[in-house]
């Protein structure tokens, strides 16, 4: 367990009703019993907080070739909300959604907490804050859409750097956002084996319904919350028997299979079908692995 550390309630929904559910790399562990979020029951001390300077390297400043295509169809997906075409991406690292934008006629700014990734995104020509959004000091209603990839999981306070975000976007303006499902298919079966666990790098891990309270909480309006995606490797493995690797070696192996098995359904239209229906079922059945998020700010004539 860890000493010096703040106990903490529900980062989602506020309840004191956590129940302990375990220890992942000497983190407690607690489910919320009112919303279903799986999150370390004390916050990380300073001596314990993940170290993005050292994040980023030259290994994953780059992406595979399929993940560029499938970032260019979510870019297309934000032409309704370009007015000013300002596009913020918080959380940027590799930078590769900028890019996406900038290839779709964008103006994309970053923030990222990693020096490292913030300067290689500024030798690539973006304006890119180095820090934390709060810190950034953006003008009240400045960007047509907000992007947080990957990102609500590592920090303290969700519900803070939502309502940020809420600011900084125009009247009509978009969220658009991911993050892992604490309660989809691999949560449910691998439980805190699951790679995706991994304290002090991920905080909490939501529920859809979590998610959707949260938002509307903050101030959202039309907020569509979906399930996708699975990886079965780490499921066969457990299965198998096989070790469970560290906490930042699982992180590094779910990304690398993930990236594998993307490409692998990505070639061809019959792979591509396999995938489509494997995330519609996992839509329907509210299990697939990661939360896509889109969320909307109140228009002014609303």
């Amino acid at each position: 367990m860890n000493n010096g550390c703040e106990p903490r309630a529900c980062p989602s929904c506020g309840s004191d009703a956590g129940v302990r559910v375990g220890e992942k790399d000497k983190f407690a562990m607690s489910r919320c019993r009112a919303c279903g979020t799986l999150y370390v029951a004390e916050l990380p001390g300073a001596g314990e907080l993940e170290d993005y300077d050292s994040y980023y390297g030259a290994e994953n400043l780059a992406v595979p070739e399929f993940i560029n295509r499938r970032l260019d169809e979510i870019i297309a997906g934000f032409e309704p909300y370009k007015q000013n075409g300002l596009l913020l991406d918080v959380g940027c690292g590799a930078g590769t959604f900028m890019q996406a934008a900038r290839r779709a006629g964008w103006e994309a700014v970053g923030v990222e907490v990693s020096a490292t990734a913030a300067e290689h995104n500024r030798a690539e020509g973006f304006e890119v804050f180095n820090g934390e959004l709060a810190e950034a000091r953006y003008p009240e209603g400045r960007f047509d859409v907000v992007v947080l990839s990957e990102v609500l999981e590592h920090v303290a306070e969700p519900r803070e750097m939502l309502g940020e975000v809420l600011r900084v976007m125009r009247p009509g303006g978009l969220l658009w956002a991911t993050t892992p499902n604490g309660r989809g298919f691999s949560a449910r079966s691998l439980g805190l084996k699951w790679s995706a666990v991994s304290p002090p790098e991920h905080l909490h891990l939501f529920s859809r319904g979590a998610v959707e309270s949260l938002l509307e909480e903050v101030g959202f309006v039309r907020a569509r919350v979906v399930t996708e995606g699975f990886n079965p490797f780490e499921i066969v493995g457990a299965l198998r028997g096989r070790p469970a690797p560290s906490v930042h070696a699982a992180s590094n192996e779910r990304v690398k299979s993930g990236y594998e098995l993307n490409a692998f359904l990505t070639e061809g239209g019959a792979r591509r079908a396999v995938k489509e229906f494997a995330n519609g079922v996992l839509r329907l059945c509210r299990l697939g692995d990661s939360l896509k998020i889109r969320a909307e700010k109140t228009r002014t004539e609303d």
